[in-house]
């Protein structure tokens, strides 16, 4: 894959709107080139994508943008993140790095071998991870200069049964996890997404995933940008592990309707 614009898809959405829905783990799509760094078996490495992609996310933001009042951006990863996983920090900082699943991943879900001991990431890490986080932040801070704030809503999945590499699995699993960051998530934002998603069977915060991505760039120094990670349950929407979608991907995308048409110009969020 030589065109690097062909990692990730920038889908615009109305002029006006704030809000940037990101998709990073959704594609099970794997280069060749990757693909010969991985040692898994091609049976294996089917397991592992079911396990570890958020299957069906990407169809789920797409269909919640259609039915916008006003209509959000997404910003959607179009490679696995087993090539890279574009919301890890990329340097000691990350916290995964110890069960093998920092930026490039050496270990599975099960904590087996994934890539070898000695495998050095940087190449995938320049190829892919730079390029990707750089074109997020450029989204991000074109909603900065067009509406003069930015709303990155974070789409992902987990599965109903902790998997061995979960560092913080231990607490509830509830249909719907809000991920929230101190800094980030202003509590109005989050009051909406607890009230857009009530209809599921209960939500959680910070349980038992946690925080949420916003480019570095502006991690920690820019209230502008306000950010919520959405963790959908998987047996909420699908037949896990990597089954097919089933009835209750059409409310979500619902849900997550209202909570953009609740961050947008009509419902501005209180920084």
């Amino acid at each position: 894959m030589n065109d690097l614009s062909a990692s990730y898809r920038l889908v615009a959405g109305a002029p006006d709107s704030p809000v940037i829905l990101h998709v990073p783990h959704s594609s099970r799509v794997i280069p060749p080139e990757v693909r010969r760094g991985i040692v898994l078996e091609d049976a294996a490495l089917e397991g592992e994508l079911d396990r570890i992609t958020d299957s069906h996310t990407a169809r789920i933001a797409g269909t919640a943008a259609e039915r916008c009042a006003t209509e959000p951006w997404q910003f959607v990863n179009e490679l696995s993140r087993l090539v890279v996983d574009p919301e890890r920090f990329p340097d000691e900082r990350e916290e995964m790095l110890a069960v093998g699943m920092g930026a490039v991943y050496t270990r599975t879900t099960h904590r087996e071998e994934l890539r070898p001991a000695d495998h050095d990431g940087q190449r995938l890490v320049e190829r892919y991870f730079h390029p990707y986080a750089a074109a997020v932040t450029d989204a991000v801070t074109q909603r900065l200069e067009a509406v003069g704030r930015a709303v990155i809503i974070d789409v992902h999945s987990y599965p109903t049964e902790r998997l061995p590499y979960e560092l913080h699995g231990d607490g509830p699993r509830p249909p719907i996890c809000l991920g929230r960051d101190a800094f980030h998530t202003p509590a109005d934002l989050l009051a909406h997404a607890e009230k857009a998603f009530a209809g599921f069977g209960g939500t959680g915060i910070n349980t038992p995933f946690e925080g949420t991505y916003v480019p570095l760039k502006y991690y920690g120094t820019d209230s502008r940008v306000s950010a919520l990670m959405i963790e959908i349950r998987r047996d909420v929407y699908m037949t896990e592990p990597g089954g097919p979608a089933g009835p209750g991907l059409d409310a979500l995308a619902s849900a997550l309707a209202n909570l953009v048409d609740m961050a947008s110009p009509a419902g501005a969020l209180r920084a």
